[in-house]
């Protein structure tokens, strides 16, 4: 498929048929990932990957909000999603990095980073994950962890506390949408509204 439409089609799919995704193409994804840039080359990313169903039940048990609700319309074609893959940054490996002496900075002091690279270069590999699954002909949605839940994320799945998820990319199969996402709704801001040349 053309990059530039992969680009146009992809969109946040929410309803997943339970049709198993091949492993091959989640290791494609993930390889993918691992090609998106970061700060010094810090790579300080993970990724823990959920593609069984019993796995699968665990996440949604432990950072559902309310694990006794019925599930909602979202959460219903989410849950079908046959695998989910919890993107994790770093922010020791970019602060043990930049301590190098080819950096040039003799100390770990966060205050030197405008933003937080860690997060934005492992939100980076997520959406190289995403084309993948469009390039595939699957469908792949990015959604949050509730801040509530990400204690017993960790707790459920071992993660360290040197990383924290920035977020979920789950992928499958794509069945009819059953929630009309924002982008249904709203206009997509054209290049004039968003492109300042020169000054703004």
């Amino acid at each position: 498929m053309e990059f530039a439409t992969v680009v146009r089609r992809r969109r946040m799919v929410r309803n997943f048929t339970d049709e198993p995704v091949d492993p091959r193409l989640v290791d494609r994804a993930l390889a993918h990932a691992i090609r998106a840039p970061s700060a010094g080359f810090s790579q300080g990313w993970a990724f823990l990957v959920l593609d069984r169903a019993e796995h699968n039940d665990r996440f949604w048990r432990v950072t559902s909000t309310d694990p006794n609700a019925e599930p909602d319309r979202w959460l219903e074609g989410m849950r079908r999603a046959p695998v989910l893959v919890v993107a994790l940054s770093s922010k020791a490996a970019y602060l043990d990095r930049y301590s190098e002496s080819d950096k040039g900075w003799t100390d770990r002091d966060e205050a030197r980073w405008p933003v937080p690279y860690w997060h934005i270069d492992t939100g980076m590999a997520a959406l190289l994950m995403l084309l993948t699954a469009v390039d595939e002909g699957l469908g792949g949605c990015f959604f949050g962890v509730p801040p509530e839940r990400i204690v017993p994320l960790r707790t459920e799945f071992g993660v360290p506390d040197d990383h924290d998820p920035i977020g979920v990319v789950a992928l499958g199969h794509p069945a009819p949408d059953l929630v009309r996402g924002s982008a249904a709704t709203r206009p997509r801001r054209s290049l004039d509204e968003v492109v300042h040349r020169g000054r703004w």
